[in-house]
């Protein structure tokens, strides 16, 4: 049985080895900050940004949130990230261009080892599990039901299309992305990303209405690359009161009628069923969750 699922809307990269970036980064209101080893981190910088890590990770979660790593391969550089990032201040690694479930339970297998060696619950660390190469496309549901620590899952878009020889438009990754997105809820994990490029950020307008189609496909959150966008993400991905509303209308329209034996009814002219009954209470649900994590960050600052 998978884990409960984090509220996880907007989760901002940052690299680990830029002071100055660390030291803002709890002030950005996003859900997670995703320190950054990959692709942010120069090759001759990547020994040292490791061991920032654990003092970077405490730092940055002063407001709430919680701390994800993105890791690099080849598997050399997949274990010397892991020693230095699986401590109680990481809540999650980004599996950076997952090949198989054999590869991902290899790093289940490789954290279990090193949670038990620093007297951490097995289990505290979660996955997400990054899709960035055509191989490994072809094994997506595999990929998602290999551990339980998986609870989120992304195609890594630049690299995918740079494997694939296509270009990152949304147009080009519109298949695998939605692929991406099937394969996730089958397995009962967050999909996340965008329909679009995430690097598209400067007409804010575009942005959220591109967000919002993206939620509209099924997304639940996504990686933000620059401050601007994490309200943005964060209210896209958050139901709107109009939308809470009207969930709570079919609800208790539900109750009546199967009070008079129905499972139908109409609301504002629309017929409801099933279907539509559970969609609203599962959008009640997320936005229960949200505005519990939301309440608990607001703790966190006092």
């Amino acid at each position: 049985m998978k884990r409960e699922l984090p509220v996880w809307r907007s989760l901002m990269y940052v690299p680990v080895n830029v002071d100055k970036y660390v030291d803002k980064a709890h002030t950005r209101g996003a859900d997670v900050i995703q320190l950054d080893l990959e692709d942010s981190v120069p090759p001759a910088e990547k020994e040292k940004a490791r061991t920032l890590v654990e003092a970077a990770a405490k730092k940055v979660r002063r407001a709430g949130a919680d701390v994800v790593v993105r890791i690099n391969r080849p598997l050399q550089l997949t274990v010397r990230d892991l020693e230095h990032s699986i401590c109680p201040d990481v809540d999650g690694i980004a599996v950076t261009k997952v090949d198989s479930a054999s590869h991902l339970r290899l790093i289940d297998e490789l954290v279990t080892t090193l949670e038990e060696k620093r007297g951490m619950r097995v289990g505290h660390t979660s996955f997400i599990a990054m899709v960035e190469t055509a191989d490994a496309f072809f094994r997506m549901y595999e990929i998602m039901h290999a551990t339980e620590r998986t609870v989120a899952c992304c195609v890594g878009g630049e690299d995918f299309a740079l494997e694939c020889n296509m270009q990152p438009t949304g147009q080009a990754l519109f298949y695998p992305k939605q692929h991406m997105i099937i394969a996730a809820n089958a397995a009962g994990i967050l999909p996340l990303g965008f329909m679009d490029s995430v690097a598209n950020f400067g007409d804010w307008d575009n942005f959220r209405k591109m967000v919002r189609k993206s939620r509209d496909f099924g997304f639940m959150g996504a990686g933000c690359i620059h401050p601007g966008q994490v309200t943005i993400v964060n209210e896209e991905y958050t139901p709107a009161a109009a939308e809470v509303e009207y969930a709570q209308k079919v609800i208790a329209l539900n109750k009546e009628a199967a009070a008079s034996g129905r499972a139908s009814f109409s609301l504002d002219g629309k017929m409801i069923d099933i279907p539509i009954i559970v969609r609203a209470e599962k959008l009640l649900k997320r936005a229960a969750a949200i505005k519990a994590r939301e309440a608990k960050a607001r703790a966190v600052l006092g």
